[in-house]
């Protein structure tokens, strides 16, 4: 279990590092978590500590929302002047992400349909 911990801290510590040298405005842990996937898709599986540490990660994440909660108290008076505006951004993010969504599995299932449809020909 410790080594899971330890493969992730590296991961977030790599991604500050990748940032913090690059200077993108992107967060080091978003970086990191890429790194992750990267490691975890060149492995083509994933190691039970990783497994392990997530999954317990994964049990409490609810009280990760609590300081996003604990802020949007804290900054009521600044939601309240600008509601309009992050409305209309929440309501166009949400549906540009649904849209791309269904687009890209549409895609996907054309493209599954066409792969299949060419191995049942040749077969």
């Amino acid at each position: 279990m410790l080594n899971g911990f330890l493969v992730l801290l590296v991961c977030q510590f790599l991604g500050e590092l990748a940032v913090m040298a690059s200077g993108v405005p992107v967060p080091g842990p978003v970086i990191g978590m890429l790194l992750l996937l990267v490691l975890l898709a060149v492995l083509k599986r994933t190691p039970a500590d990783i497994r392990l540490v997530s999954e317990g990660l994964l049990r409490y994440l609810a009280f990760l929302y609590v300081p996003a909660g604990v802020g949007l108290m804290v900054h009521a008076k600044l939601l309240a002047d600008y509601w309009l505006p992050l409305t209309i951004a929440l309501m166009v993010s949400t549906f540009l992400a649904l849209f791309l969504t269904a687009a890209v599995f549409k895609l996907a299932a054309k493209l599954y349909k066409s792969r299949h449809k060419a191995k049942e020909e040749s077969a």
